[in-house]
């Protein structure tokens, strides 16, 4: 758990989906559409075991998830790591079918879990202007 402030009301348990930028083999920005959870501070995004986004990540864990909805947007970047034990994806499969649909059966799932570090977003999420870079 992190102790970092995340935004609270609807607009991170709403369906909304969100992209995924990792750092790809060769440096550059790889951005993919995903759906995602926010569960005691952790950011959670289901995914297939050797996909580009999981080997982006176990040779670079920087990431960064970001959510547009209308005007309101938030960006949560952070260390991620891989959970490949069945309790962690039990955890991320259940948050899913709560925000999005049941996730379909797949024996190769794993977790990217996000420990956030900074989080940005739009002003009305925050209550005050938050901290542009």
């Amino acid at each position: 758990m992190t102790d970092i402030w995340l935004p609270e009301g609807d607009f991170l348990t709403d369906r909304h989906l969100a992209t995924l930028s990792t750092l790809g083999p060769g440096g550059r920005i790889h951005v993919v559409a995903v759906g995602f959870t926010v569960f005691e501070g952790i950011v959670r995004i289901t995914t297939m075991d050797g996909s580009q986004k999981v080997r982006n990540v176990e040779r670079d864990p920087r990431a960064t998830v970001a959510q547009v909805a209308g005007p309101q947007w938030v960006s949560i970047a952070g260390t991620a790591e891989i959970l490949r034990d069945r309790e962690s994806i039990t955890l991320a499969e259940n948050l899913y079918a709560e925000r999005y649909r049941q996730p379909k059966e797949n024996p190769r799932r794993v977790v990217i879990a996000i420990t956030p570090e900074k989080v940005m977003c739009s002003p009305g999420l925050r209550g005050e202007a938050p901290a542009h870079d």
